[in-house]
């Protein structure tokens, strides 16, 4: 484990000929849009109340809490979106926005610190007695992480002196001292919030915090006891039950809510893939800060279990909408999965805690494999409409008309009841630039490949980048560098699994003969003192590629990849009924620059169409082989349903 550190905002900025249009995006359309959806502007949306609901805490109005017991986290991350977004340009009007929800906010919580407007409004009586199923712990961690952001933004302190007397508060009612709740969230997330805030003001009680509900977690029989004091009532239902928390899942609630072991016991993903994630990113923060091994080997058994058994092609993880929950090893459909946007964001924050302990490609493999596929996926092109559900494999028509597969939604959604997945879109589309670099003492890490210009600091020194490339529609990427230094200083290039090691490297215009180290990364330790240039070229062209034959869907399937892109097929460009679709395995795939979503590469084999020898009248039929030769043409995954309803399908079946 080693001393590595992430980026201040003021080392990197990007500017992307690809991520920029996001970022913007972000900016422009995606945070007003979901401004006018928390106030419930936008016609035929699913109704958020979100910000009616501090309002009426606040007494600004009168009425009754509507939605989730949670909703006031989507007004949280709407907060956190703008804070990242404030921290790259200020804006005036923005800013009125944000103030204005935030005087609502501070006029709604109570003198105690507590904050949370379902209790506030509904159940005051009711306050953390069921904190297994109620997210109090989890909104108030949106909620510090959405003030810290905004208050490094803004330098404005009235939200942040909110989160920091909501904080104090919590870290008066749990602990391990007498007097105190001995509990932990039912939901993870107010662990990584309290690092957060530990990390501006300093305050060792937030880290002590933070700590305290890893260290317990699976270390007592709290959750059990605030059951039998409530007698067994249930919060989604208001009725009794025989275990808490089996409302939509079929897990056992301490495997759903991973407090089956204790963290350092732990070995599996399991559970509720978001609270998993969310929880194991605090896990792998907390081992950075402290060094213990036995809290690291922890966190890199679950992540290998997760990069290894239990990962989708397009990043995604959490097999079954039973519960939005991880299954077992190989257990990857991919008409009926969930793959949840949200639990895609929580796997790049936990790769990201990750590289703060070690130097390993899987990590900013991860992070692209998620970023360039599910994430970007969640969101149309036009930022106004969100999947919160990442199917492999569409066919509108049982969509939408098979109960097992209702959670997946043919064309991308206006809003949700339950909202997590847009504002956490936007949230971390906004704060892209900290998950480029890290650094230590004397070494620039490069993960992710987008262009931007940075200042790292390397013992007392500043190395400046400038990174420029096309990425991910093509492999070269080039790094302008110099330093105010002539001591010899490192910068070290990550090589994606996919590029299978064909690259090559230039320095000022010499090749280099050098080999990636057995993590992934091509050190380069140079006096960068003046002008210099390194130009990477990655292999990046078309593949397809095989699954494990542990995973039985895609038997006698391939998928198409080009560099850190997923593809599929869509109906648009291939006619209904894709399943009768064979890829021609030895195909040379044609790129060609299209312009959907923007600049984007579309690929085109050689491939069949099955011909069907029944009418339309007959259920089954004799097999009879006949099929024509076609051109098959495949877009990037992440904009699928971005021209018109229909099916899609990534893993397509091989012939020769």
């Amino acid at each position: 484990m080693g001393e590595y550190r992430l980026l201040k905002k003021d080392e990197c900025e990007i500017k992307d000929s690809f991520w920029s249009y996001y970022i913007d995006l972000v900016r422009d359309k995606v945070i007003p849009y979901q401004w006018e959806i928390l106030n419930d502007r936008i016609e035929d949306a699913e109704p958020s109340h979100a910000i009616d609901n501090f309002r009426i805490a606040a007494g600004d109005i009168e009425g009754h809490f509507y939605g989730e017991v949670f909703q006031d986290s989507d007004v949280s991350k709407w907060l956190e979106a703008v804070g990242n977004i404030l921290m790259l340009s200020r804006d005036e009007k923005l800013e009125a926005q944000a103030d204005s929800v935030i005087d609502i906010i501070a006029r709604a919580q109570d003198e105690s610190g507590y904050l949370d407007t379902y209790f506030l409004i509904e159940a005051p009586e009711k306050k953390w007695t069921n904190i297994l199923e109620c997210h109090e712990l989890y909104c108030a961690g949106h909620f510090i992480e959405g003030a810290v952001s905004y208050y490094l933004a803004t330098g404005k302190k009235k939200v942040f002196d909110v989160a920091v007397k909501l904080a104090d508060y919590l870290y008066e009612m749990f602990g391990k001292e007498e007097g105190k709740l001995h509990g932990y969230p039912g939901h993870q997330e107010i662990e990584i919030a309290l690092l957060k805030l530990y990390d501006v003001t300093g305050n060792e009680k937030y880290f002590e915090l933070a700590q305290y509900f890893i260290d317990t977690r699976g270390t007592n029989q709290f959750f059990e006891e605030e059951f039998e004091k409530r007698d067994h009532v249930c919060q989604w239902t208001q009725a009794k039950v025989e275990e808490p928390n089996r409302w939509y899942n079929q897990f056992p609630y301490s495997y759903y809510n991973q407090f089956h072991l204790p963290v350092r016991k732990q070995k599996e993903a399991v559970g509720h893939a978001v609270r998993g994630v969310y929880m194991y990113t605090a896990m792998a923060d907390i081992a950075s800060r402290t060094k213990e091994k036995e809290l690291f080997d922890a966190c890199k058994n679950i992540w290998n279990n997760i990069v290894k058994k239990q990962l989708y092609i397009t990043g995604g993880i959490g097999a079954t909408h039973s519960g939005e929950a991880f299954t077992v090893a190989y257990d990857l459909p991919n008409d009926t999965n969930y793959s949840e946007t949200c639990a895609s964001i929580g796997l790049v924050f936990f790769a990201q805690k990750m590289l703060k302990n070690e130097v390993d490609r899987t990590y900013g493999d991860v992070m692209e494999q998620a970023l360039y596929n599910t994430i970007l996926g969640g969101m149309n092109y036009e930022g106004n409409r969100f999947f919160y559900v990442n199917p492999l494999e569409v066919v509108p028509e049982t969509c939408l008309g098979n109960t097992e597969r209702n959670h997946v939604k043919p064309v991308r959604q206006k809003w949700f009841s339950c909202a997590c997945c847009p504002p956490n879109i936007a949230r971390t589309i906004a704060s892209l630039w900290q998950y480029i670099y890290t650094a230590d003492e004397d070494t620039a890490y490069v993960h992710l490949y987008i262009g931007n210009e940075s200042e790292i600091q390397l013992t007392g020194n500043t190395l400046r980048i400038r990174q420029t490339t096309d990425y991910p529609w093509s492999g070269k990427v080039v790094l302008e560098i110099n330093a105010d230094t002539e001591e010899p200083m490192t910068v070290a290039l990550r090589i994606p699994t996919w590029s299978e090691d064909k690259y090559s490297i230039c320095v000022d215009g010499v090749c280099q003969d050098i080999c990636a180290e057995k993590n992934g990364y091509v050190q380069i330790k140079r006096n960068w003192k003046g002008n210099h240039q390194i130009t990477l070229e990655l292999k990046m062209e078309p593949k397809l590629v095989q699954a494990n034959r542990k995973i039985h869907y895609n038997g006698g399937r391939a998928a198409l990849v080009c560099g850190p892109v997923v593809y599929c097929l869509e109906e648009a460009d291939n006619g209904k009924y894709l399943n009768q679709i064979l890829v021609d395995a030895k195909s040379d795939w044609k790129v060609t620059e299209g312009t959907l979503g923007g600049k984007s590469l579309i690929l085109e084999g050689r491939g069949w169409r099955e011909q069907s020898q029944t009418d339309e009248e007959s259920l089954y039929h004799v097999y009879h082989e006949e099929r024509e030769e076609i051109t098959i043409t495949a877009v990037p995954y992440f904009l699928w349903n971005n021209r018109s309803d229909g099916e899609m399908q990534v893993w397509m079946r091989v012939g020769r």
